[in-house]
């Protein structure tokens, strides 16, 4: 890691990314094997002590939050103020919103055609709870896991990439869907990384936290609107409907 360069946009970078390092041959290698035990390892290590030790999931997940809030708080080659100062143009929103109205709707429909039990069950039979979870989930949830995948990701590991967007995206979409492998559930696993991807390629296209902040909290609301939110969370630390 000897010498470093401005941002460019053809480079995958995090919004707040100062320089791109040019990474040697062992930093590449040790760059990997840190991104495999924060986004492999480590959820799997949390599925256990969440499953196998009783410990509430939010403690779990503690000591992974503390490692990316110190690499990004001690890293010279990253700004926290510049990630949190870019927004997002119109054309974008008029993106997340289409995207989101076509997928989310498509969802709605399916689970209201199929599933017709479980379809709006959340507002109808615990309204409280919904809009407490609806107020808490983008600031307790929504920014983490942005801060963690996206953020920390494209700006730690973009650099291993190169030109291959294609596979930085695909690549975030899987980890982000392991990375829910402590809820237990297979739709939750495959759901998150289908939507991983299109928070990746959006963060990828508007190099913005809160493009991606808001397309999250989007289909998070939708997941616990629509009947679907019982798959979405583990039975241990926090609230279940098993």
């Amino acid at each position: 890691m000897q010498k470093a360069s401005p941002p460019s946009i053809d480079v995958l970078c995090a919004g707040g990314t100062l320089t791109i390092p040019q990474l040697t041959l062992p930093a590449r290698a040790w760059r990997i094997l840190e991104m495999a035990l924060l986004y492999v390892a480590a959820p799997f290590a949390v599925d256990r002590a969440v499953h196998g030790e009783g410990v509430p999931v939010f403690i779990a997940l503690l000591p992974v939050l503390a490692v990316v809030v110190v690499f990004l708080a001690i890293d010279r080659s990253f700004s926290l103020r510049r990630e949190l100062s870019r927004g997002f143009s119109f054309a974008q929103l008029g993106s997340i919103l289409a995207v989101f109205a076509v997928g989310g709707g498509a969802v709605a429909a399916y689970v209201a055609h199929y599933h017709p039990a479980l379809f709006l069950e959340f507002p109808r039979n615990r309204p409280e709870t919904y809009q407490r979870i609806m107020l808490l989930y983008p600031l307790m949830s929504v920014v983490v896991q942005e801060l963690v995948y996206r953020t920390f990701f494209f700006h730690r590991y973009g650099v291993l990439f190169g030109g291959a967007w294609w596979l930085a995206i695909i690549l975030n979409g899987v980890l982000f869907g392991l990375g829910h492998v402590v809820i237990g559930t297979p739709l939750a696993v495959y759901g998150t990384m289908a939507t991983g991807a299109l928070f990746a390629w959006r963060y990828a296209m508007t190099r913005s936290f809160w493009a991606v902040f808001l397309e999250h909290t989007l289909w998070g609301a939708l997941v616990f609107t629509v009947g679907l939110g019982r798959y979405f969370f583990t039975g241990v630390g926090i609230l279940s409907w098993r």
